[in-house]
């Protein structure tokens, strides 16, 4: 019985010890997790499908970001603010923003300026741009 005692003993600080070295990055960290899925003309413009989701550990109650429309040419096209309402946390949101006179066959990056709110309960309002992930689906350079 001693034996497989110290056995035992012997496993679990192995494994205590081998979770220690884990790399911070994979380790995980509360996320705000923003994708740009989509870019499609409709008929007011462009319309682009962003997939969220909030890792924050917390309620987001209103989110919004400035993004900024660059062209193919490197130019900035406009500056717009989207609003993606309320983000529960753990949870995943599809949603689409109509942007009009956008053509999105000129689209060359779209750039996430600030974040214009961020609230909830216990929420520090930095937090929307500091937890901020990025990725996109499309052709087009998505990020901060």
């Amino acid at each position: 019985m001693k034996r497989l005692t110290a056995s035992f003993r012997l496993l679990t600080s192995t494994f205590a010890m081998s979770l220690a070295t884990v790399p911070a990055w994979a380790q995980s960290a509360p996320a705000l997790s923003l994708e740009l899925n989509a870019a499609q003309p409709s008929e007011k413009g462009c319309r682009l499908t962003f997939v969220v989701n909030n890792a924050l550990g917390a309620d987001l109650s209103k989110a919004g970001f400035e993004i900024a429309l660059f062209n193919e040419a490197g130019v900035v096209d406009r500056l717009t603010v989207l609003d993606f309402k309320d983000l529960p946390a753990g949870k995943t949101k599809v949603t689409r923003f109509d942007l009009a006179g956008a053509d999105c066959g000129k689209l060359g990056r779209v750039l996430i300026n600030s974040a214009t709110e961020c609230a909830g309960a216990g929420v520090d309002p930095a937090a929307c741009m500091r937890a901020l992930k990025t990725s996109t689906r499309t052709g087009i350079a998505f990020g901060v």
